[in-house]
């Protein structure tokens, strides 16, 4: 008898392998959502400090708008450099390949 409720209590290999997959996607789930909590009230924190830095006057939200403007153009600029230069090399490298396949 104890070998028939042993059987009968245990799980089919099948449904004890389904089980351990829901509990591990369950446990997945639940780190993913609690590392989003986290970064989300990391995030609120500094809008919260940002907001007041803004209402007590230690930051100009205009001056800090032209600011992120300028920057925001300064870092177009600089990838489109970047582009130019990546161009050069990919000519230069061209150049090499030919010149070392030449007999």
């Amino acid at each position: 008898m104890p070998s028939d409720a042993a059987e009968g209590s245990a799980l089919s290999l099948p449904e004890w392998d389904g089980l351990e997959t829901a509990v591990r996607r369950l446990f997945e789930h639940n780190d993913a959502l609690r590392e989003r909590v986290q970064d989300a009230e990391s995030r609120i924190r500094e809008l919260e400090a940002a907001l007041r830095d803004v209402s007590a006057g230690r930051v100009d939200p205009v001056a800090l708008a032209e600011r992120v403007d300028s920057l925001e153009r300064e870092n177009q600029q600089l990838t489109e450099r970047l582009d130019r230069a990546r161009h050069s090399v990919q000519r230069i490298l061209a150049r090499m390949r030919f010149v070392e396949e030449e007999p």
